[in-house]
């Protein structure tokens, strides 16, 4: 598979894929919790579309990133939640539904925030020959590629609910195979300076991942959330959207570099998640 066929035909239908799969676990009581869980839901909100975006910006400074590290690290830390966190989440013993609703809402939120952080991040960082987000047609594409596949999943959902039950376990078994060739792709494409990429960005992603979810559970303690909604909150605001970001770096900027820290950030993610739930199974299995 060539390069361009990879990132302008197969990662953007992947991506759509795996919205649509996310799609056909939600319906509009999901939105309907934004009324239900206000203080919840408006953390979560804050804690992904603002705090994200300011503590990947901090640790850029602080570990001295520059050029396609940096500008990489700021479009992960623009694309909070995807279906990845509703599962991490509901093996946690987190409210699910609160992690669902938090993941619909923010799909359509960052649809508008992702290109003004990322070109932000690209003017900022001074990364000289990178292609400028157009946000009119950044947000065309997005909503392309999670936006309406997200809802055409929820509309299947609603008028075929028996079948989208059926679906469920196929289609999330699917989309964790895209995934994985999308990570190993992303790899794979700058294999010869990976061990020089992970020595610069495997710190500051690891501790990216680390602090959000640390830092979402206890701003949910702190306004006394009930326990579930602070696994939630913490899982949310720490488990990023990878694939999106691997989307928007490889396809829309046609940058592979930036890509890197996403997919090590992507490999990481998932040893901090194994020991998320493991905390939080052992806990829910002690007797009280």
């Amino acid at each position: 598979m060539q390069e361009s066929i990879l990132t302008a035909v197969f990662l953007p239908l992947a991506l759509a894929f795996i919205m649509l799969g996310m799609g056909l676990s939600l319906t509009v009581k999901d939105f309907k919790n934004i009324f239900i869980y206000p203080k919840a839901i408006l953390l979560g909100l804050s804690a992904q579309i603002l705090l994200l975006p300011l503590i990947g910006y901090l640790l850029i400074l602080g570990f001295g990133l520059t050029g396609t590290m940096a500008v990489g690290l700021m479009i992960l830390a623009a694309c909070p939640g995807g279906p990845t966190s509703n599962l991490i989440t509901h093996l946690s013993r987190g409210d699910t539904a609160l992690s669902i609703s938090l993941t619909a809402v923010s799909s359509f939120i960052t649809v508008i925030t992702i290109p003004l952080i990322v070109n932000f991040a690209i003017q900022h960082f001074g990364e000289e020959g990178s292609i400028t987000l157009p946000v009119g047609q950044t947000i065309v594409q997005i909503v392309g590629v999670t936006v309406i596949p997200v809802s055409i999943g929820m509309y299947l959902n609603h008028r075929f609910a028996a079948l989208s039950a059926r679906a469920d376990k196929p289609v999330r078994l699917a989309s964790a195979v895209f995934f994985v060739i999308i990570i190993l792709a992303a790899i794979l494409k700058e294999r010869e300076s990976l061990p020089a990429f992970f020595a610069e960005a495997g710190p500051v992603t690891l501790f990216l991942n680390i602090a959000t979810l640390v830092i979402g559970y206890y701003l949910a303690k702190w306004l006394l959330l009930p326990k579930a909604q602070q696994i939630s909150i913490s899982i949310e605001s720490g488990i990023q959207n990878g694939t999106l970001g691997i989307m928007i770096a490889a396809t829309l900027l046609k940058n592979s570099e930036m890509t890197i820290p996403i997919a090590i950030y992507s490999l990481l993610m998932f040893l901090t998640a194994a020991v998320v739930i493991l905390i939080h199974t052992r806990k829910a299995a002690v007797p009280k």
